[in-house]
């Protein structure tokens, strides 16, 4: 995955009072460096939770507006911050469009609901368990069966960089081979959380997409990516044979908008959307602690 210092010749902290802005760059003639705001940062345990369920529901309410969803299937998690070890999920057959910070789950490596209860998805846990706990960095991850990933899927190819926006996942994602059916197998699980490395997405053959995140921001915006680029590669080689961005060039592209800033920021204007439509997301409180 690229890091907040790939992007630093285009990204960087405002200072106090900066505004959003770009400016040329002294070391790099012709360049320019953008100013970007950063993800906020928190006083409690407390305040931490209740942003991050808040994010997460965001996220499945988006999914649903963009038919992201598919029946009972696709599953959304982030770590709870106070208690890494857990993780806040969807409940099994709850609508994406439907979803509020009271229906979610708060579920332990080995299945254990610890608060909530409705029903976990037996894949739910399977996989995701298995992808945060291999991945400590990950602190989102999101899977659901998109029509357009599953379309990919069932080539078994990978994104190739063929736009701007394809380069996000430029050599930062694999193709997890076969289809072995529903995942109820922790020993499938396990393979899906070997196979994804240290990248941000996998595509699942004849299945559907995966991302994580640093940020729920970031693991539902490379999904909404991801799902996009599927779709104009599906939609370019239907047409013909597409060129690819050179690999200097793509590797270049992927510090900037593969970044896990540009991730997180990217989402911004998708939870602008979601909450003017339907501000009872922002209705949530702080909670006290799980203790």
């Amino acid at each position: 995955m690229a890091t907040e210092n790939d992007a630093v010749k285009f990204f960087k902290q405002p200072e106090a009072g900066d505004k959003i802005r770009f400016k040329k760059d002294e070391k790099n003639p012709g360049k320019f460096i953008f100013t970007m705001p950063q993800p906020p940062t928190f006083d409690s345990f407390q305040q931490e939770r209740a942003h991050r369920k808040q994010r997460l529901v965001a996220a499945f309410r988006i999914f649903a507006k963009l038919g992201l969803d598919e029946g009972v299937g696709g599953h959304l998690t982030c770590r709870d911050p106070q208690y890494p070890e857990l993780f806040w999920v969807n409940p099994f057959g709850k609508s994406f469009g439907c979803m509020t910070t009271k229906d979610l789950l708060l579920v332990d490596h080995e299945g254990a609901v610890l608060k909530g209860s409705s029903p976990l998805n037996a894949a739910a846990f399977v996989i995701h368990s298995k992808i945060h706990k291999a991945r400590p960095d990950a602190i989102a991850a999101c899977h659901s069966h998109s029509i357009y990933g599953k379309a990919l899927s069932s080539l078994a190819q990978p994104l190739l960089p063929i736009t701007q926006d394809a380069c996000m996942f430029y050599q930062d994602h694999e193709v997890f081979p076969g289809f072995n059916g529903v995942v109820a197998d922790e020993m499938e699980g396990e393979r899906m959380a070997q196979a994804l490395g240290n990248k941000k997405a996998l595509i699942l053959q004849n299945h559907g997409l995966l991302t994580v995140g640093n940020s729920i921001d970031e693991a539902a915006f490379w999904f909404i990516a991801m799902e996009k680029a599927c779709q104009v590669q599906l939609l370019a080689q239907s047409a013909g044979t597409p060129t690819c961005i050179s690999h200097e060039v793509a590797v270049d592209s992927h510090k900037t908008v593969g970044s896990a800033l540009s991730g997180w920021f990217n989402f911004q204007p998708y939870f602008q959307m979601i909450t003017k439509e339907q501000p009872d997301i922002l209705q949530a409180s702080e909670e006290e602690d799980l203790e």
